[in-house]
């Protein structure tokens, strides 16, 4: 065996471990000031008992796909029932870019990367990750004691020396599988994405179908996120309510526009608000989810409430063209229109279809003594679901048509006859 050039010496030094070190915690920290910040937007930092800290790491832990439950301590006469699922969807875009961008530093100016050289890389990444995962999910847990504000009720718990208590903890392992996957898809995803990142010469013929296809959602994706943050800006600005805007742009603006994405396209989305819960959206979308037991959210519910909502679809249809010109322009000239169509098409199947998986929300609590509930006026609902393949269905019709006309667009500005992978112009 030959003995390794210094050249290679710096690359094997530049994957080592304190690289891998320096990726994660960049990570964890970038994900635990965004979810700090909104939480302190959002009045959380006024919580009992020094709970901050835990609901920052209960919010990092829910943002990468982990199991933060409720839990509830109110003596044997009382019950408690709840349960949460969100994900705030701005802390995990913000972890993703973060991890994406450490992980692909080393691999910069590279033409082609051996399959166990990129495994070993992010294998290091990924155990390190686990144990960050793993602090965070046992930070994740507290209790808090509850102020009953019904005066019947609490005449009736001070009676029974019972003290409702709340909080919520952490299921340890469902949070190191699903966080696991969060990051290796993370990573898979930085390799298709990129222009500069290596692939094993075994993949590198893909590269020409896939590679243009995963930037373009990507940029379609962003640049939502970006215009509803700009949008939420000017409406701060001008109508006042800037901490609570500002909470819905650091924790949850993604799950915001990328919901408006799927209307946009024609998707329906059935759910419900009840009681207390409120939804980080504007007021037209939470009065459509109030004016039913099951509402279905879509353009011609949203624009019974208001018709500017109609501008969706050519905003949407805009931006779609727009995914679909880059994506063509990042593509061989020898791909051809139909190719386009389809690959088109897939990706916005795909990333349809993610929207939908991570969209979900679920909220629902309920304190009870005695057989009497409804503590203070605290239980309530909240539901948000989409009718999965009919959005994915309309994706595709719709991937087929922008991806056809992008690649009309994009004759112009593509080179004849661009040869090998079509990254490099």
């Amino acid at each position: 065996m030959s003995a390794r050039t210094p050249f290679e010496q710096a690359v094997v030094a530049r994957h080592g471990w304190l690289q891998a070190v320096a990726t994660v915690l960049g990570a964890v920290i970038v994900m635990g000031a965004v979810a700090a910040l909104g939480l302190w937007a959002a009045g959380a930092a006024d919580l009992p008992d020094n709970a901050f800290p835990r609901v920052v790491a209960a919010t990092v832990v829910t943002a990468v796909g982990g199991t933060v439950e409720l839990a509830g301590d109110v003596g044997g006469l009382a019950d408690t029932q709840g349960g949460l699922t969100v994900i705030p969807l701005s802390v995990t875009l913000t972890g993703a870019l973060a991890l994406a961008a450490g992980f692909l530093r080393p691999l910069r100016h590279r033409a082609v990367a051996g399959a166990s050289e990129l495994a070993g890389w992010a294998a290091r990444i990924l155990v390190l990750w686990l144990l960050a995962l793993l602090g965070l999910a046992y930070a994740a847990r507290k209790m808090f004691t509850l102020s009953v504000g019904d005066a019947a009720v609490g005449d009736i718990t001070d009676l029974f020396g019972v003290t409702p208590r709340v909080g919520f903890t952490t299921d340890v392992p469902s949070t190191l599988l699903f966080g696991l996957l969060w990051a290796a898809g993370v990573l898979v995803l930085a390799l298709l994405v990129s222009r500069g990142a290596p692939l094993p010469a075994g993949l590198l013929r893909f590269q020409a179908s896939v590679r243009p296809a995963a930037y373009a959602m990507v940029v379609l994706l962003l640049t939502w996120v970006v215009l509803g943050t700009l949008v939420a800006l000017v409406v701060a600005a001008t109508r006042g309510h800037a901490a609570e805007t500002l909470a819905v742009v650091l924790l949850g603006m993604p799950n915001l526009v990328w919901l408006t994405l799927t209307v946009g396209l024609g998707a329906t989305w059935n759910g419900r608000v009840e009681g207390p819960f409120g939804l980080p959206m504007p007021h037209v979308l939470d009065q459509v989810l109030r004016s039913s037991d099951t509402a279905a959210l879509d353009l011609s519910s949203l624009a019974e409430y208001d018709g500017r909502v109609w501008w969706l679809v050519v905003v949407t249809a805009l931006l779609l063209l727009m995914a679909a010109f880059v994506m063509a322009a990042r593509s061989p000239a020898r791909v051809r229109a139909w190719q386009h169509s389809l690959h088109m098409a897939v990706a916005l199947a795909l990333t349809v279809l993610m929207i939908c998986l991570v969209g979900r929300i679920s909220a629902r609590y309920g304190l009870s003594v005695l057989g009497i509930g409804d503590l203070g006026g605290l239980g309530g609902q909240l539901s948000l679901k989409p009718e999965l393949w009919t959005a994915v269905g309309l994706a595709v019709l719709w991937g087929l048509v922008t991806g056809f006309l992008g690649a009309l667009l994009a004759r112009p500005v593509r080179r004849r006859g661009m040869a090998g992978n079509g990254w490099k112009r």
